[in-house]
């Protein structure tokens, strides 16, 4: 009986696995496809405009360098 019970452990957590594994992926599949759009229109992605902002003495090092953390 508790060999049951583990090998249902052992599928709960490989499927609870899966599913997140999935729902990361998305998420990034989706952040790709979204910065190949803005770049195939001509666009800036957010990164790009932090960087000139950056550039241009608008933000600080420590600004951009949330700005990039938030972003990527």
């Amino acid at each position: 009986m508790a060999g049951l019970l583990f090998i249902g452990l052992i599928i709960f957590i490989i499927f609870w696995g899966v599913v997140i594994s999935l729902i990361v992926w998305g998420i990034r599949h989706y952040r790709t496809q979204n910065n190949l759009h803005y770049m195939s229109m001509g666009g800036k992605t957010p990164l790009d405009i932090a960087k000139e902002r950056y550039a241009k003495g608008e933000i600080s090092k420590e600004q951009f360098e949330q700005l990039k953390k938030d972003l990527l």
